[in-house]
């Protein structure tokens, strides 16, 4: 007994001073700081929820402010971002993260954002170095103050902080480039499929493509490139937390709409947007106020980057969506089989660019990388994005990609967007903003309008692949040509219809090189958009608010009739407890069924499991191991499918096997293997199981979310409605036990009435 009270009081007093020490870290928010590098006193009002509302008398002083806000409540998730871009996770996480800092410093993302600093107006520069200096006030106060070690998380990864510096800031915007671009891996992936599937129509099935008129016919890729193995192994790293390159399936997403006076109930402008990204903890956005010389924003900042990225001033707000603009090529470099410093350019060899680069490792020896650039970009080594499986011997692989610039004005473009006062300058402010590229949707009192962002490449019509799988980068026509102009970017301000929007859906029908692209984010949630916005004449804060947060899928309500065609209503009723009763009550609750993903109904749980069946079964005799690549139900696969467009009613025969299946046949077998992992998963009491348990959001802890007991604390877990398909998305998995967890949806929402901004 005394034994055990002794363990008691020391795990108590274990805890108790873990926590003093951890809390030391939190600041108070009650208290007054005296430091230098401000003209004049310099107020941070919390709100009831910790934001800050910073009030300054000059610009410089407010991003001074921010800076500091920032670092009190985000310095790790500050230095981890940092480090990332520099590429020197590894002298924290040792061997584990040798893979990333080696891709991070093959892409060159840190020196370019130095070299982009100089390229900087002389207000946006002043106000990187304010808002630096404001952040190193906070970082001396922690040293000086005995402020813990600045962020709880740094007891555990206890390093030295460097100061901050305006290349820091521009570093994070070229990470969240990284993190927002799917095209290279969409490339390697089609070239892959490609290869499998020697029939175009087939090809196009899976990986369907929406690029407008003009699209010509692609040889297969293995015409393009006869040395690549059909059946090369997976060769990418595997999945870490930590990595800022996601899965393809995961880009950025997100909606934004406005509406114009005449269809407004307010008498002004409304506008709304839900930024899509992964989901952590804490969240990569913060809210907070400006009040500048131009006037006071309030909105969502990414820690370490002193811009409101999107939100309004009394004047304009701004939203804004991924555009899936193409703004990468994956190159095949031809390496001179006689001098392998040299690879092939149009008029015979040239050298790499070379430069060496030493990462430093935690308890292991600090390894040197030699980085290569040919004229077309950066070569990227073989096991990242499964560039391997792609690669002819006696080649390397390079990328061009639009955030590879060492001019970056990106970060003046948003801060010159915070001082625009009206839809046209604020148009005429994105001009400068390179990377990533977004739908920029605005709304100031009077109207409303509708921009890409960013720069396009200016691509020859006569690219072999256009740009859709990876090619020879030696062939003239293959190469980039600058940009396109800013002009030409499509744009709407003030359309007849009223109401502008965007997720991430087809935005021109135009041929190529005019299509800005052949894949988009969205074909399906812009059909409920399009329905719930013209169902009214016109629209309230409510009536958008409504919006974001409709559940009701459009891809289960088009996409059940087609498959359960021939499932529904036939057969004569089945003893309890068989296979074919279970069937028949799952399709009895799917027949009763709205299309809406409540996380409190089994029906969007057994159609998620449904359609995953369905999909892995038509492909897996065709792809083999490849078809793990599809983590994701492609809705228009399966109604091509299933309409049979084009022949495609072809995937619904095994090849391996002697009968010929129908697709009836592969639907009814896919619902019974779904109901066997509902079974496994959830139980067997179809309508007792919650579409909410399998859908939890996770917001983990990029770093210690794996860690045990820790993750008990840092981890947040939360049921929700919505799903892949929805307005209110709620993006699954896709892989592992549980491939319908919640890990990429709304971080951040807003609705703005510009009759009543506050």
């Amino acid at each position: 007994i005394r034994l055990a009270y002794a363990l008691i009081v020391l795990t108590v007093a274990v805890f108790t001073l873990a926590y003093y020490f951890a809390s030391r870290s939190l600041p108070d928010y009650e208290g007054t700081l005296d430091v230098a590098g401000i003209s004049a006193p310099v107020e941070i009002v919390r709100d009831n929820a910790n934001v800050p509302h910073i009030f300054g008398e000059t610009d410089e002083d407010v991003f001074f402010a921010l800076g500091l806000a920032h670092a009190q409540d985000r310095l790790w998730q500050m230095t981890m971002l940092r480090r990332t871009a520099q590429g020197r996770l590894s002298e924290l996480f040792g061997m584990r993260t040798l893979p990333i800092d080696q891709l991070i410093r093959r892409l060159d993302l840190y020196p370019l954002s130095r070299s982009s600093v100089d390229a900087l107006d002389a207000r946006t520069q002043a106000a990187l170095s304010a808002y630096s200096d404001g952040v190193n006030a906070w970082i001396s106060q922690v040293n000086s103050g005995a402020r813990g070690r600045g962020a709880p998380e740094m007891w555990v990864f206890n390093h030295a902080i460097a100061p901050w510096q305006p290349a820091d800031s521009v570093s994070i915007i070229k990470l969240m480039a990284l993190q927002l671009s799917s095209h290279l891996e969409e490339e390697v992936l089609r070239a892959r499929t490609s290869l499998l599937l020697s029939n175009e129509d087939r090809l196009n099935d899976l990986l369907p493509l929406t690029p407008g008129a003009g699209l010509a016919a692609l040889p297969n890729y293995a015409a393009l490139m006869p040395d690549v193995p059909t059946y090369a192994p997976n060769s990418r790293m595997a999945f870490d937390p930590i990595s800022p390159v996601v899965p393809r399936a995961l880009a950025g997403a997100s909606n934004a709409w406005a509406a114009g006076v005449p269809r407004s109930a307010t008498g002004s402008t409304l506008l709304a947007n839900d930024p899509h990204l992964g989901l952590t903890a804490p969240s990569i956005w913060y809210l907070t106020r400006l009040e500048l010389s131009s006037g006071g924003v309030i909105g969502g900042t990414i820690p370490g980057v002193p811009v409101v990225m999107l939100g309004r001033s009394s004047d304009l707000g701004w939203g804004i969506t991924s555009s899936y603009l193409d703004d990468q090529d994956v190159y095949i470099e031809e390496v001179n089989p006689s001098d392998a410093s040299q690879y092939r350019v149009p008029n015979g060899w040239a050298n790499f660019e070379t430069r060496d680069s030493i990462i430093r490792i935690k308890d292991a020896p600090s390894v040197t990388v030699q980085l290569q650039w040919t004229v077309n970009g950066p070569v990227l080594p073989p096991d990242q994005y499964d560039l391997a499986t792609i690669r002819p011997p006696g080649h390397v692989t390079a990328v061009a990609w639009t955030a590879l610039s060492p001019q970056d004005t990106t970060i003046q473009a948003a801060m010159e967007l915070m001082r625009a006062t009206s839809v046209e300058a604020g148009i005429a402010a994105a001009e400068g903003y390179i990377a990533p590229s977004q739908m920029l949707t605005l709304a100031d009192r009077n109207s409303v309008g509708l921009k890409l962002i960013g720069h396009v490449p200016n691509r020859d019509p006569n690219h072999v692949t256009e740009g859709r799988m990876p090619h020879y980068g030696y062939l003239p026509q293959n190469r980039w040509d600058g940009r396109r102009p800013y002009v030409e970017n499509p744009q709407w301000i003030d359309p007849i219809g009223g109401i502008v929007g965007n997720t991430n859906n087809k935005i021109v029908e135009a041929p190529f090189p005019a299509h800005i692209s052949h894949l988009w984010g969205d074909s399906q949630r812009v059909n409920r958009w399009r329905l719930l916005m013209q169902a009214r004449e016109v629209h309230t804060r409510d009536s958008f608010i409504e919006a974001q947060s409709d559940t009701v899928s459009y891809t289960a309500r088009s996409i059940l009739p087609l498959i359960g065609a021939d499932l529904w209503f036939t057969g004569e009723a089945a003893p309890e407890g068989t296979s074919v009763k279970l069937r028949q009550d799952a399709l009895a609750l799917l027949a009763e069924w709205n299309g809406e993903m409540n996380e409190h109904l089994p029906e969007p749980l057994i159609y998620s499991a449904w359609m995953r069946a369905l999909q892995d079964r038509l492909i897996r005799d065709e792809l083999g191991p490849l078809s793990r690549e599809f983590t994701h139900v492609e809705p228009l696969f399966i109604e091509r499918v299933y309409r049979d467009t084009g022949g495609a009613s072809a995937w619904c025969d095994v090849l391996q096997s002697a009968p010929q299946e129908t697709c009836s046949d592969i639907a009814r077998l896919a619902l019974d293997d779904a109901l066997i992992w509902v079974g496994e998963h959830h139980g067997t009491a179809l309508e007792s199981v919650r579409w909410g348990n399998a859908h939890e959001a996770t917001l983990d802890h990029p770093v210690l979310g794996e860690a045990p007991v820790l993750r008990w604390f840092v981890n947040i877990r939360q049921s929700t409605s919505g799903g892949d398909n929805t307005l209110m998305r709620g993006r699954t998995s896709g892989v592992g036990d549980d491939p319908f967890r919640n890990v990429h949806a709304a971080a951040y929402r807003g609705v703005y009435d510009f009759a009543d901004p506050d």
